[in-house]
């Protein structure tokens, strides 16, 4: 089955489950699970997608994704930019302004544009709270060294919002001058970096940014990366030493749904983090769980 079509099974399955309207009448839920990173999008031509973009047939809608989180006992997330709209921002703004108790959002800005740090103030404006930079490994991604970079992370730190970085773990070197330039900058790793399992010393190339305090990481894409059924013990080998070098106060969770559907659902994905990991004590689980993603993204809660 291609990923198109598993997407349309477990979308349509998921759109079953209670939406918005009931939501708000969710007991509080224990323990507390924020999810930092969820992507949503919708095929509506108010909010075009960018051209040559190739989105799923199917929605990732708002409104299953908080059937979904009421469902499993998720009080927050986490939006962050699909590449479907690449810079266009509006739909996520959408979601922001209809749903503010449920949702922080991660907006995108073209980092070869020089008017990309002006960008982000007005989407920060507009209610998005940090900005995601995606940098290849290959020399299409050199622009991460380039001179547009330090005028954008310094405009990240004056508004007080965290860069987020997807990228492979190779390209992390690069980043180490931006944080340095930055140091009260709060940037966030995303899914591990993608560190291969089975090479497990480029692991070292994300852990040597635990030097520098205002770096937090993602611990998500444990399903992508595992050889191993789940729960993926061979991911956990690597979100265990991930622990052991930054401690579980820069480590948060994270469904990457739907993506994630192509290889364990929604529910599978948050169970993975609530019920696993289990070399965590219960008052470093609870840093990871929410804790740590209240400090990047406060939700009040």
């Amino acid at each position: 089955m291609n990923r198109r079509r598993f997407l349309a099974g477990s979308l349509a399955a998921s759109a079953t489950l209670p939406v918005a309207s009931s939501f708000a009448s969710a007991a509080a839920p224990e323990p507390i699970l924020i999810d930092s990173h969820v992507h949503v999008w919708k095929h509506d031509p108010a909010f075009p997608f960018a051209e040559g973009a190739h989105p799923p047939a199917e929605d990732a809608a708002p409104e299953t994704l908080l059937g979904l989180m009421k469902a499993n006992g998720v009080s927050r997330t986490v939006l962050i930019q699909v590449i479907h709209y690449r810079w266009d921002n509006r739909f996520v703004a959408s979601v922001l302004k209809r749903y503010p108790q449920y949702f922080k959002g991660v907006c995108r800005v073209n980092p070869e544009d020089p008017d990309a740090p002006d960008h982000l103030s007005t989407l920060t404006e507009e209610g998005f709270h940090g900005v995601r930079l995606s940098p290849s490994a290959g020399a299409d991604g050199d622009w991460i060294k380039g001179p547009r970079m330090l005028p954008l992370w310094q405009r990240c730190a004056q508004l007080k919002v965290p860069m987020t970085i997807l990228t492979p773990v190779t390209r992390l070197p690069d980043l180490v001058p931006l944080i340095e330039k930055n140091p009260e900058l709060t940037v966030v790793i995303d899914h591990m970096a993608d560190s291969p399992l089975d090479e497990p010393k480029k692991l070292e190339m994300l852990m040597d940014l635990a030097r520098y305090p205002k770096v937090f990481v993602k611990i998500s894409h444990m399903w992508s990366l595992s050889k191993q059924p789940y729960p993926y013990p061979d991911a956990a080998v690597q979100v265990k030493r991930l622990y052991d070098k930054f401690g579980a106060g820069r480590l948060m969770w994270g469904t990457d749904w739907p993506i994630c559907l192509k290889q364990v659902s929604y529910a599978r994905a948050v169970a993975l983090f609530r019920d696993h990991l289990n070399f965590m004590p219960p008052a470093d689980h609870e840093e990871m769980l929410y804790k740590t993603v209240q400090r990047v993204w406060p939700f009040g809660l």
